[in-house]
């Protein structure tokens, strides 16, 4: 969290803000303690006959009970992280920045400070990205999120369901979550069905809660929980079918939901919704490694440091190597994987950079300071 958030904190009204942003969690944990309750007890200790389907509803049930709730709680606690110090520009500099008298020297100021750091996005005058709260260079797919009071890495937005911002993180905690909340309620619809429709059957149960067939259903009381968790368990598998596929498919282009709506715009071929495309496998492994081992599991296991990201075209220009060489060789758009601003090899990026400025990444990426300075290109990586 920002400076910014712990102060409001310190206040009467911001303690208020912040434990009406739990609201949301709290409803949601309700919800699940209430369903545990009447599947568990209504559902299966006091309404089934069968004590080795009851056994099996069980098992199946906290499997995917743990499953759910242990992403969500992963997704919920953890950080956002924090923006180092060497993203940070002195106060000084900021100062002069400011001071500015013309958007290019505000330019030229940005960066200059950013040369060594692994930027590719550009504003729309082609501009490094600056947060002027934060007072610091945005990283690649970073954003200010005005909730959390901070720069977030690979922010994809803030929700409230789970008070966090879902970002480079927790990202693959989100997809589980979503996708075991809606196996847990696709689960529970299922194996209430059958109870479900006994209710509505005519003459199915009398006022002492039996069936016509002699059957224990539950209590009076426990036949509405039953019928109430069937609906529940609908209304809520509906609505994350789409928001779990929606995901699913920002996964495979390997684009947040802030970049479906506003493009990425990078400092060599500008806007460009499918610039971190790797290809569908390569995309899925981005977010949830390269062990197929810790895929289903909410543990970390991205790919990269949340910083810098390869794109679609550097892939395209060493397709030749293996998917994890690549992903380490290609840390952003300007830089290749053979050209990645090593040190030990100056001389051969140089000329590139100065004769065909703006037409090679890997050349302008991995060109000296004076050029780019000169030719306004932004900052060369690390």
């Amino acid at each position: 969290m920002g400076n910014d958030d712990h102060r409001r904190r310190k206040t009467p009204c911001g303690f208020c803000m912040a434990v009406f942003k739990w609201i949301p969690v709290l409803f949601i944990t309700a919800v699940i303690a209430w369903s545990y309750y009447a599947y568990v007890v209504e559902l299966c200790i006091r309404n089934s006959q069968n004590r080795i389907s009851m056994i099996f509803m069980l098992l199946f049930y906290h499997l995917f009970l743990t499953l759910f709730m242990w992403s969500y709680w992963r997704t919920i606690m953890t950080s956002v992280g924090r923006i180092p110090d060497q993203w940070r520009i002195p106060d000084e500099e900021v100062s002069r920045l400011f001071r500015a008298d013309s958007p290019d020297t505000q330019k030229r100021i940005l960066n200059n400070f950013a040369r060594d750091l692994p930027v590719t996005n550009r504003t729309m005058n082609g501009s490094v990205r600056f947060c002027e709260k934060c007072k610091i260079i945005k990283p690649d797919r970073a954003h200010h999120c005005s909730v959390c009071s901070c720069c977030v890495l690979k922010m994809d937005h803030h929700c409230p369901w789970v008070n966090n911002c879902v970002n480079f993180y927790n990202y693959k905690y989100f997809v589980l979550f979503l996708g075991y909340a809606l196996v847990y309620c696709l689960y529970v619809a299922f194996t209430s069905l059958h109870d479900f429709v006994e209710f509505w059957k005519v003459g199915a149960y009398d006022n002492n809660g039996y069936s016509a067939q002699g059957q224990l259903n539950a209590s009076g009381m426990g036949r509405f929980h039953i019928l109430f968790l069937f609906f529940i368990a609908i209304m809520f598998a509906i609505s994350l079918v789409s928001l779990f596929g929606y995901h699913i498919y920002l996964v495979l282009v390997n684009r947040t939901t802030l970049e479906s709506f506003r493009a990425p715009i990078f400092r060599v071929g500008g806007p460009d919704k499918n610039g971190y495309n790797l290809g569908r496998y390569a995309n899925f492994c981005e977010v949830f490694g390269d062990d197929w081992q810790y895929w289903f599991l909410p543990v970390f296991s991205s790919r990269g440091d949340g910083y810098s990201y390869p794109t679609s075209s550097d892939q395209s220009r060493v397709s030749t190597t293996s998917p994890v060489q690549r992903y380490d060789a290609m840390g952003d758009t300007a830089a290749s994987s053979k050209k990645h601003q090593r040190p030990a090899n100056p001389a051969v990026a140089g000329p590139a950079a100065i004769s065909i400025p703006g037409r090679t990444q890997r050349a302008t990426g991995a060109a000296g300071k004076r050029p780019i300075i000169k030719l306004h290109h932004g900052s060369s990586q690390v």
